[in-house]
C-alpha cells in the first residue's frame, strides 16, 4: 500500500543523525562500497553494451564475460609508473585529482536508497544523512569537484591541459545554471528541498509526469555535467590530445576516471530522486502488490532506474557526435536557461491559481496556450533573424592582389601564388632539382 501524505515512509529530518555511531559507520562503508562496485559494473556494461553497438565483442577474457575488466584495469593503473613533468605546480598537481574525487562521494550521502527499515533493532532510514537543503549539497559538491578539473589544467603547464580546464569551467557555468533551475519546480511542489521529502510527496505521482519540461532540461544538464559525449569537450581528444588530465598518469588519472563515473551514477541517482519517485515501485507494481514499498524491496527499484539513466548515458556516447563548442554554449545560454525561466514562472502562476481556488482545467488550458504562443513566436523570430549570426565573409588581401598587413590584428598569411621553397638548395616549387651524380645508381631511386 502506497503512504499516504500524512504518514509518509520516510522519517523526519529530525531523525537523522541519531543513529548509533556503528550504524552511520556501516552505512558510510556500505555507500562507499557500492559506489566503487557501480563504477566497476558501470565499465564493464558501457564496454559491453558499445561492443554491440559497433558489432564488436567487448572485454570477455578477465573473468566470467569479462566482469573483472574494470578490476584488471584498476590494477594496472596502480601498477604503472607514476610520471610528474618537471615544471609542475606539483602541490596544486597532487591535490586535483583528489578535489576532483572526494565530492563526488560525498554527494551522494544524501541519496535515500529506501524507506525506514530495522537493522539489529535499530529502525532506520536506507539513507546516510539529509538535510533541509539537501539538494544544494549535489550542486555545491559537483561545483567544487569543477575546482579540481581547472586546477589540474592550470597547474599542468601544458597549453591542452589549460585548454581543457578553461572549457570544463565555461561549460559547469553555463550548464550548472540551468540545473539548478529545473529544480525549482520540484522544490515548488513538494514544498522541500530534502531529498526524502521529496520522494514522499511523489507518494501519488511521480514529478516526471507533472514537471515533464524540468526533466528534460535536468537530462540535458546532466551530460554536460558529466563531461560526457555528447558534450565531452574538456576532455576532446581530437582537440585538445586528453584536455586536462593529459599529464596524469597512474592512480592520479585513476582518480579522475573515477570521480567522472561516480558522477555518472550520483546524477542518474538524483534523476531517480527528484523525478521518477525515488525508491517507490513503479505504477503496475504499487498497484497489485501491497508490499512493494515497504522492507528492502524499494531498493530493488532504486538500482533498477538508476542503472536505466547508466544505459542511457551510455547509449548517448554510442550514438552522438562531440557537438562544436559554439554550440555548446549556444544550447546552454541562449536555450536552456531563458526556457528554464519561461518554465518556472508558468509553474508558480499555476501553483498560485491553484491556492487561490481557480478551476484547475481552465489553468491548464491556458497554461498550454501561453506556452504554444511563446513557442511560435521563438519560431517566428528565429525564422525572421535568418542568418544574422553567420559571419560575414572578408575577402583576404592576398585574393585582392593586395599585401597583407601585419598590425591588422591577425596574422599575415602569404599569397597562394607565392613560390614555395625547398629547404634543399632554395629551390622554388617548380623549379627543376638537379639529382648528384654520386647518388644516382643502376636499379635505385
Amino acid at each position: 500500500m502506497n503512504p499516504t501524505p500524512s504518514a509518509p515512509a520516510q522519517a523526519p529530518l529530525e531523525g537523522f543523525g541519531n543513529d548509533p555511531w556503528w550504524l552511520i559507520g556501516g552505512k558510510v562503508v556500505v555507500v562507499f562500497a557500492f559506489l566503487v562496485v557501480t563504477v566497476l559494473l558501470t565499465m564493464w556494461i558501457e564496454r559491453r553494451v558499445i561492443g554491440r553497438m559497433q558489432l564488436r565483442v567487448g572485454p570477455n577474457r578477465a573473468g566470467p564475460f569479462g566482469l573483472l575488466q574494470g578490476l584488471a584495469d584498476g590494477v594496472k593503473l596502480a601498477l604503472k609508473e607514476d610520471i610528474v613533468p618537471r615544471q609542475v605546480d606539483k602541490v596544486v598537481f597532487v591535490l586535483a585529482p583528489v578535489m576532483s574525487a572526494v565530492p563526488a562521494f560525498i554527494s551522494f550521502a544524501i541519496i535515500p536508497f529506501g524507506p525506514n527499515v530495522s537493522i539489529f533493532g535499530h529502525e532506520t532510514a536506507l539513507q546516510l544523512t539529509d538535510l533541509p537543503v539537501a539538494v544544494l549539497l549535489v550542486l555545491a559538491m559537483s561545483s567544487l569537484g569543477i575546482y579540481g578539473v581547472v586546477l589540474a589544467g592550470w597547474s599542468s603547464m601544458s597549453p591542452y591541459s589549460l585548454l581543457g580546464g578553461l572549457r570544463s569551467s565555461a561549460q559547469m557555468i553555463s550548464y550548472e545554471i540551468a540545473m539548478g533551475l529545473s529544480f525549482v519546480a520540484v522544490f515548488m511542489f513538494a514544498g522541500s528541498m530534502s531529498t526524502s521529502e521529496i520522494v514522499a510527496a511523489q507518494h501519488d505521482k511521480w514529478f516526471v509526469l507533472l514537471l515533464l519540461p524540468s526533466f528534460i532540461v535536468y537530462v540535458i544538464t546532466m551530460m554536460g555535467e558529466s563531461n560526457r559525449i555528447p558534450f565531452d569537450l574538456p576532455e576532446g581528444e581530437g582537440e585538445l590530445v586528453g584536455g586536462f588530465h593529459t599529464e596524469y598518469s597512474s592512480l592520479k588519472f585513476a582518480m579522475f576516471f573515477l570521480a567522472e563515473y561516480i558522477n555518472l551514477t550520483t546524477l542518474s541517482a538524483l534523476a531517480t530522486t527528484l523525478f521518477l519517485g525515488g525508491w517507490r515501485a513503479p505504477f503496475p507494481i504499487s498497484t497489485v502488490w501491497a508490499g512493494a514499498n515497504s522492507g528492502w524491496w524499494p531498493i530493488l527499484w532504486f538500482l533498477a532506474k538508476v542503472f536505466l539513466f547508466i544505459f542511457f548515458f551510455i547509449w548517448l556516447r554510442g550514438t552522438l557526435p562531440r557537438v562544436r563548442y559554439d554550440q555548446l554554449m549556444k544550447l546552454g545560454w541562449k536555450v536552456l536557461m531563458p526556457f528554464s525561466l519561461g518554465w518556472i514562472l508558468l509553474v508558480a502562476t499555476i501553483r498560485a491559481l491553484r491556492n487561490d481556488g481557480y478551476d484547475m482545467r481552465q489553468i491548464v488550458i491556458y497554461a498550454a496556450v501561453a506556452a504554444a504562443v511563446v513557442l511560435l513566436a521563438t519560431v517566428v523570430w528565429e525564422m525572421l533573424r535568418g542568418g544574422e549570426d553567420e559571419k560575414e565573409i572578408v575577402p583576404d588581401a592576398a585574393e585582392q592582389g593586395g599585401t597583407p598587413d601585419p598590425s591588422a590584428g591577425g596574422f599575415p598569411v602569404p599569397p597562394m601564388d607565392a613560390p614555395h621553397y625547398h629547404g634543399r638548395g632554395g629551390k622554388p616549387a617548380g623549379a627543376s632539382i638537379e639529382t648528384p651524380p654520386e647518388e644516382v645508381t643502376s636499379g635505385t631511386h
